[in-house]
């Protein structure tokens, strides 16, 4: 007898839908999302202990500003996906050859690959940095850097580019006006060759925070937080946007175009919301930064490409695990970060592990007493409808099993 089709494996798919939609699957197996790990604080939590709390996120990419010794020993074996930083006051001596193999020799080399160093950022916005001569030190020094890390057979491993600030754009909407400043073109031209060259990406640090606080008259508020809005559509490409993160991001695609190098990927080193900020940072509040960043999260877990590059999910680095103390600046600057040094959350923006963290007294829900219902209702159906098909899948198996012996 010619044996019966066996049924559809219901439960496993339907087990696996439940946790999509609950707080605890919610952030499982994310790829496009790392966080930024700054140490620019007196009071910040010990490595180890850093790296056990993005673990226990369930982060698997973060990115550090310098090469410390205590960090790199801390995330080895940890299995999380490392980007160290030469910081801008080194690039000079580091476009010396012979320097650069000194420094591969003694920040990478001996933690490799049990620290899971994926890439190095020669400097941060050095394109737009107060010191103009550093600019002609980014692409010498990457040179240099990764013919260092060619001698060690380290260069399949591991990418090397450079950060930039949306100010490298000297138009950046609507996205396909997106077009580098004309004083960068010739320095933006062999950046670009030598990314090429290597097929590592394009870094973009870009806060649409810092749009709305100049401009919150005139940018929507929802725009810029991920909220739902009527959005805005490109006049050229009629692409519809319903953020600005993802039409920054297309306009530095289209820059980048526009110089012949269309084919690079583009991926967010920074993006984040302060939680608090001076008298004249309109915006910089609790709230708008929860809201920012856990709609954020969600992009991320959907693995969302911007509208230009639909197909190809944007990877985001978010700004930042920590407040940090002893950064200078505005008060902003001091309140990004999705966690106080103690450990506990500045707000909670829905990571998994932050449901048996501990939160301040300051933090805020997201979550009204309407739309708690109805999540409470709607995981209610999937529960019955779980029950439903587990006894319809246990009739047909029966059925089944009766037809055999017949």
């Amino acid at each position: 007898m010619e044996r019966s089709a066996s049924p559809i494996p219901l439960i496993p798919l339907l087990l696996l839908f439940f946790l999509s939609i609950s707080d605890l699957g919610v952030i499982r197996g994310i790829g496009s999302l790392g966080i930024n790990y700054g140490q620019v604080g007196n009071n910040l939590p010990p490595p180890e202990k850093v790296v056990s709390l993005i673990k226990a996120l369930s982060l698997t990419k973060a990115r550090i500003y310098d090469t410390n010794p205590d960090v790199l020993t801390a995330f080895a074996n940890s299995g999380v996906e490392l980007i160290v930083t030469v910081e801008n006051a080194m690039l000079a001596a580091l476009t010396d050859p012979q320097k650069a193999v000194q420094w591969v020799s003694a920040h990478i080399k001996p933690y490799f690959p049990a620290t899971k160093i994926s890439g190095i950022a020669v400097g941060n916005e050095v394109f737009t940095d107060e010191d103009v001569s550093l600019s002609s030190y980014v692409v010498p020094a990457m040179v240099s850097i990764h013919g260092a890390l060619s001698q060690m057979g380290l260069d399949s491993s591991i990418q090397v580019s450079s950060p930039n600030s949306l100010a490298v754009l000297a138009v950046s909407f609507p996205p396909s006006a997106g077009s580098f400043r004309s004083d960068l073109a010739g320095v933006m031209s062999q950046f670009l060759s030598f990314l090429q060259s290597v097929r590592a990406p394009f870094w973009i640090n870009a806060y649409p925070y810092f749009a709305y606080k100049d401009d919150p008259n005139g940018i929507s508020l929802d725009y810029v937080l991920f909220n739902p809005n009527q959005g805005t559509v490109d006049p050229y490409t009629k692409l519809h946007y319903d953020n600005m993160l993802y039409a920054q991001v297309d306009a530095i695609i289209f820059a980048i175009s526009r110089l012949g190098y269309g084919g690079l990927e583009v991926k967010v080193s920074e993006t984040g919301w302060p939680s608090k900020g001076d008298a004249d940072e309109i915006g910089a509040t609790m709230y708008n930064a929860a809201v920012h960043n856990r709609n954020l999260l969600r992009r991320q877990v959907m693995n969302e490409g911007t509208p230009l590059r639909s197909n190809v999910r944007l990877e985001v680095y978010m700004f930042a695990l920590f407040n940090e103390d002893l950064k200078p600046g505005p008060t902003s600057e001091r309140n990004y970060g999705l966690f106080q040094p103690n450990c506990t959350m500045t707000y909670n923006i829905g990571l998994s592990a932050l449901l048996s963290t501990p939160s301040t007294s300051s933090s805020i829900s997201l979550t009204s007493s309407a739309s708690k219902m109805r999540k409470e209702g709607y995981q209610s159906l999937v529960y019955w409808m779980f029950v439903y098909l587990l006894a319809f899948q246990v009739f047909i198996v029966r059925r089944r099993v009766s037809r055999d012996l017949s």
